[in-house]
């Protein structure tokens, strides 16, 4: 094993250490992490062959030092649009919220699940799973976040359901052809998406089953901790009342309408982008359009559009910098070629004597993978070396590109996926605690990923 593959993973071992016990905060670990192993790897000068390549063979110690910052810039640009795309997405949600877009919908909600919490559960599986069609974990996020959160709160129920249902149900409807990781298999192995659908379908199907069950599951542990409240419509008004009269200035009752007119063609032309490519536009560019439109429809005076933006803007910044700090993470581990080291090394420890078996070596193997390294890295880096292994075997591309896209059920837990912040920060959820919770799940989904595609024969268990 190389010195690069060596910093590679410990670079990743003491990435998660330092998440996980909580010794570090994610933006603080995304940044400096990675920088001290790569300037390490400058230190023994380990990057000799970029260095050459960047500065015209002009290799020395100070330029070894030099690229690391090309290699962040790199990563800032990669991660920057979707920054820019939080932050207005996230202004024009948190306007929505102060001007009581969404009170209509809470109040409603609390008089369908009358006080339920197995109600709420199941309609937050439901709507995470119709919302995820459109394959982006942001847009889910955001709405879901934006509807239930005040339910749960209203109700005192565990916002860790709320997290662990809407990141599982984003995981298996992610696997449609449109998502970001099929659509690599896709475009790497050279397949066809309706075949790719109709062989993810059945397990997809079960998956989501699964997980309505464990809403269900969820929502009677919750019932039986906090009981079903009977409330009346007066009570349900008083319980979602504003809690000072400042909120209840915020309020634009009359302009609800035009608000949820306005919500909906966004959100809609989001999903059906998502479907119809000539139909797509840039989610940055309708937020920040919808975010000005909202300013100027409910807040007429400058100063109360200058005091929203500054209200607002603080929860905006802490995902904007956790986003950005994930770009940088994947610049600097990327471009430093330590992705490539460790999924060469993945691929290393495979004994070739598993070849009937190649089909869930792939699957098994895309679990960690998939966690351990960004989508681009693994499906790019990781697959077509193991995948012409496969081939040898007798294995086809569909086979192989199902079973690479079957460890998906653990990729969304990753501290690499930009997203994830922007839900942890909506819910104030603990990492640690979210992933340890969160996997719970995860396995059965992954079980039945591999129990389902092979007895379909998706991925035979062996050829």
């Amino acid at each position: 094993m190389d010195m690069l593959t060596i910093l590679a993973w410990l670079m990743i071992i003491v990435f998660m250490v330092l998440i996980m016990t909580k010794k570090m905060q994610p933006f603080t670990a995304l940044v400096l992490v990675p920088l001290v192993f790569v300037l390490i790897g400058s230190a023994f000068g380990l990057y000799t062959a970029a260095v050459t390549e960047q500065y015209k063979g002009v290799v020395t110690v100070w330029n070894q030092f030099r690229i690391v910052g090309e290699w962040t810039l790199a990563g800032l640009k990669q991660t920057s649009t979707t920054a820019v795309m939080l932050l207005f997405a996230i202004m024009y949600f948190a306007i929505m919220l102060n001007a009581g877009l969404f009170d209509p919908v809470t109040k409603t909600m609390l008089r369908f699940a009358k006080g339920d919490p197995m109600k709420v559960l199941f309609a937050t599986a439901v709507v995470s799973a119709a919302v995820s069609l459109n394959g982006d974990g942001t847009t889910t996020t955001l709405i879901v976040c934006t509807a239930f959160l005040p339910l749960y709160r209203k109700l005192g129920l565990k916002i860790m359901n709320l997290g662990v249902l809407l990141i599982m149900m984003n995981t298996i409807m992610n696997l449609l052809p449109w998502g970001g990781p099929t659509a690599r298999a896709i475009s790497v192995l050279k397949i066809d998406g309706g075949p790719v659908l109709s062989a993810l379908a059945p397990g997809m199907i079960v998956a989501v089953i699964y997980m309505l069950g464990v809403s269900l599951y969820l929502g009677m542990k919750e019932r039986k901790r906090v009981g079903i409240v009977e409330m009346t419509n007066a009570e349900i008004d008083e319980l979602t009342a504003p809690s000072s009269e400042e909120e209840q200035a915020l309020k634009r009752p009359k302009k609800v309408w035009i608000n949820a007119i306005m919500t909906i063609v966004i959100i809609a032309w989001l999903i059906v982008g998502g479907f119809v490519s000539d139909l797509a536009v840039p989610s940055v560019f309708l937020f920040l359009v919808g975010t000005a439109l909202a300013l100027v429809i409910n807040y007429k005076k400058l100063s109360e559009q200058k005091q929203r933006i500054q209200d607002n803007a603080g929860d905006a910044l802490q995902v904007v910098i956790l986003v950005l700090g994930a770009g940088i993470f994947m610049g600097l581990f990327t471009n430093s070629g330590m992705a490539t080291a460790l999924a060469n090394s993945l691929t290393r420890v495979i004994p070739e004597s598993l070849g009937n078996y190649w089909g869930m070596v792939v699957a098994f193997v895309s679990a960690p993978g998939t966690f351990f390294l960004s989508n681009d890295a693994f499906y790019y880096g990781v697959l077509p070396v193991i995948a012409e292994t496969g081939y040898k075997f007798g294995f086809t591309a569909l086979q192989l590109g199902i079973a690479s896209v079957l460890g998906q059920a653990f990729h969304l837990l990753s501290p690499l996926v930009a997203f994830i912040y922007l839900l942890l920060n909506l819910t104030g959820l603990d990492m640690g605690a979210w992933q340890r919770e969160s996997a719970k799940w995860a396995v059965g989904v992954f079980i039945i990923f591999i129990v389902v595609a092979g007895i379909t024969g998706a991925v035979p268990f062996k050829l």
